[in-house]
């Protein structure tokens, strides 16, 4: 049987950021994900964590300036100082709070810069932040994000991924398979997760259109639930979704689309 994770950066969002723990464990949750941690101190987020029995199974490398638009920046040349730092402000936290693992955004390519010139910083940046955060026993994620979302985002596809983990050559770097995000950009989940099972270190969902909550929309989570059972994977997967309404009206798709 799946197991979730709540995403607070998505979840109980009508409630200040370090209360939403506490709606977590309410609501049933074990383990949690979110985004940015880095607003708060990580003693703080631990003693959530520790209140309410809960663990952090995700969090992501700083991204750069959120509310001004950027979606991270691994793939920006003139940034690679600002993320060597913010690899080492990761394992900082992830230390803190036993995180096992940290996701990195590629973020936006700027117009007219060379494709050539973003992937090789792209490479040499996840080169850098595999092997230290491998020092650590933290795994590297990156997550392609659909085009429609986040025009213009670097890491957009599955493969474009794959080639990218190959190239780096570490054994520390996996994908971070958001099925929202695939089934916008190519479809082919099932046959996809199957074909990659072994490079993938963790699942993220949503329904589609609309990223609410699974049973939403097109994709049928009761049958990619059994399969992704059946293949094995025993990660968790984040529940990265808007729910349509308060998030815990919202949560018996968990129990009906496992019957």
């Amino acid at each position: 049987m799946p197991k979730f994770a709540a995403n607070l950066s998505m979840l109980f969002t009508e409630v200040p950021f370090l209360e939403r723990f506490k709606n977590a464990a309410n609501a049933g949750f074990k383990a949690v994900e979110f985004q940015s941690p880095y607003p708060f101190s990580a003693s703080d987020i631990k003693q959530q964590l520790d209140q309410y029995d809960l663990k952090v199974v995700l969090h992501n490398l700083p991204a750069g300036d959120w509310d001004a638009g950027e979606r991270g920046i691994a793939c920006l040349p003139d940034r690679t100082e600002e993320f060597r730092l913010g690899v080492a402000k990761a394992i900082e936290y992830a230390k803190t709070l036993a995180a096992p693992q940290v996701n990195c955004l590629a973020g936006i390519a700027p117009a007219g810069l060379d494709s050539a010139i973003l992937r090789k910083t792209f490479i040499s940046n996840l080169e850098y932040a595999s092997a230290e955060l491998k020092k650590e026993k933290i795994r590297l994620l990156i997550e392609p994000i659909n085009i429609f979302d986040v025009p213009g985002f670097y890491l957009s596809k599955t493969q474009q991924a794959l080639d990218i983990i190959n190239d780096v050559g570490s054994d520390n770097l996996f994908v971070q398979y958001d099925i929202y995000h695939a089934q916008r950009m190519e479809g082919e989940l099932a046959n996809t997760l199957e074909k990659n099972l072994s490079k993938i270190g963790h699942l993220q969902i949503a329904d589609n259109p609309g990223r609410n909550e699974p049973g939403t929309g097109e994709i049928n989570y009761r049958n990619l639930f059994k399969m992704i059972d059946k293949m094995g994977y025993s990660g968790w997967i984040g529940c990265e979704y808007k729910p349509l309404n308060k998030t815990e009206l919202g949560l018996s798709w968990i129990q009906d689309l496992q019957s």
